[in-house]
């Protein structure tokens, strides 16, 4: 177990020591473990940093309740223990927490990768209220039984078994109570459609063609509303794009990076 810096420890799996600092930022039923892709791919270009967010995997639980603030935070205290800054990827809920932490410590995000992600759950009724059943869900079926029903929903119906299987084992390895009753309550408070304007870092929005979770249209509004922004789909991916086709998204990733690098070299 890695700290962060701050109670309680995070755990991190970090890959490659040279170039800019990348801090990856998982789903809500998932952890560092969804990252290896990037982690293997990227680390002769970047130094890649995957946590287990508070309260999952290998992390420990945290002291109290945290909300999206609390899980931005806790981000952040990640970044100032490796470095002055970081490029931020985000998968699902990991980049509803990245959109958080860049309107919160904008001086801590270099850039956004937001991949099929969305503008929170808050900003429907009825997602919200799902959202929030989930944690009496994860309390009645267990971590195992939960996975086995969520995790094959979240790559496409072209995935490969062994990319399915993988998903439900990183699932049930990751979830536990409190600590996914307390994302999911920040999941399905957030709207943040009204502050993405305001986020002053240049991203790029990821999307497979396939999702059906959080689907096209969400990444869509969320490159509409961020003020500098590129949107990418990736063909042949479901939600977890960065896993079911990973050449394909590390291209992206290293062509945002690239360009976003020299840019701000060029200014400086």
């Amino acid at each position: 177990m890695t700290p962060a810096g701050t109670e309680p420890a995070v755990h991190l799996e970090t890959a490659g020591d040279a170039g800019p600092l990348l801090l990856c930022l998982h789903g809500i039923g998932s952890s560092s473990a969804a990252f290896a892709p990037q982690l293997a791919g990227l680390r002769d270009h970047v130094r890649v940093i995957a946590w287990d967010a508070p309260g999952y995997a290998k992390s420990a639980d945290p002291d109290g309740p945290l909300d999206l603030d609390g899980f931005a935070d806790a981000a952040a205290d990640v970044i100032r223990s490796h470095g002055s800054s970081a490029h931020v990827l985000g998968v699902s809920w990991g980049g509803v927490i990245a959109v958080r932490l860049a309107t919160r410590h904008p001086e801590l995000v270099d850039s956004l990768v937001l991949a099929d992600s969305s503008a929170g759950s808050g900003t429907d009724e009825a997602k919200a209220a799902g959202m929030r059943a989930r944690a009496e869900e994860l309390a009645a079926l267990g971590p195992r039984a939960f996975a086995e029903k969520r995790g094959p929903r979240l790559v496409s119906d072209r995935a490969p078994a062994e990319l399915v299987r993988r998903t439900v084992d990183t699932m049930a390895d990751a979830v536990r109570l409190p600590g996914y009753g307390y994302a999911a309550e920040a999941m399905a408070g957030a709207d943040l459609r009204p502050e993405l304007s305001a986020v002053a870092a240049p991203a790029l929005v990821v999307c497979g063609d396939r999702d059906t979770v959080t689907g096209v249209e969400a990444s869509q509004v969320l490159a509409g509303g961020l003020h500098r922004s590129a949107y990418v789909i990736v063909k042949d991916a479901g939600h977890l794009a960065n896993q079911e086709q990973p050449e394909r998204f590390n291209a992206w990733v290293l062509s945002h990076l690239h360009i976003t690098t020299n840019s701000r070299t060029r200014k400086g």
